[in-house]
């Protein structure tokens, strides 16, 4: 079945061109052209990909993305930025954003950043439940909560928890990082994997500024080290 992507894009003529240019990729596309109705469809609609323009009316684009991984949505989203400025980029990020492309962008890079994400995000789900500590995970039904509370997770969050929790006790390098959780072609820079990392650790660490869970390994990377991690299955 072709995967079905929500483009949210407020400017007609880079709408009508890139989903054109999706649709003879293949792929299904719906389209919104303000921040309401493309919420409403993200969160009403299934979609294997939501890419969201940041600057959109009605609602933007970033206040968008963080009311869908508020709803408890999972879906990778792909950021489209007409700013230069990397504060947006990181902002949203931190708000549950799984990737970006700043405008002006080269039609195969954005087909690459998609295929990569759909690709990365749409592997077969695993089921293995996670306990450590408070924080319990459900990666079948994407049910996590911390002292039973919900906790939101972006499909990339999801992606590199997993990554971490198949490597215990053992020091992952930046590169190594970005090569296996995003991709061999990915374009994704290493502070990307920084603000994931942060990411998880405000949603997952009792304190995030001494974590425990995942630390810094200074100079190269970061470790898994939590002792209080109970698998109900392996993971493959």
């Amino acid at each position: 079945m072709n995967e079905r992507i929500l483009l949210v894009e407020d400017e007609q003529a880079l709408q009508m061109a890139l989903s054109d240019r999706l649709n003879g990729e293949g792929y299904l596309v719906d389209v919104a052209s303000d921040g309401i109705t493309g919420f409403h469809l993200a969160t009403s609609s299934q979609f294997d990909l939501v890419i969201l323009d940041i600057m959109l009316p009605g609602r933007n684009g970033l206040d968008v993305c963080q009311d869908i991984r508020r709803s408890g949505l999972g879906t990778p989203i792909l950021l489209l930025s007409a700013r230069g400025e990397t504060a947006d980029k990181i902002v949203g990020l931190k708000l549950g954003a799984d990737d970006y492309v700043t405008k002006p962008f080269d039609f195969k890079e954005l087909i690459t950043r998609v295929e990569a994400l759909l690709r990365r995000c749409g592997r077969s789900k695993p089921h293995t439940i996670c306990v450590i500590g408070s924080v319990r995970m459900d990666f079948a039904s994407m049910e996590i909560t911390r002292e039973g509370n919900p906790v939101h997770l972006s499909a990339m969050e999801v992606r590199l928890m997993r990554y971490f929790l198949r490597h215990p006790g053992i020091g992952l390098s930046r590169e190594k990082l970005l090569r296996e959780v995003w991709g061999n072609d990915s374009l994704t820079s290493s502070r990307t994997l920084d603000v994931h990392v942060n990411g998880l650790r405000q949603k997952l660490e009792n304190d995030p500024t001494h974590p425990e869970m995942i630390v810094t390994v200074k100079g190269f990377g970061y470790m898994f080290t939590s002792p209080r991690t109970s698998l109900s299955e392996n993971y493959a």
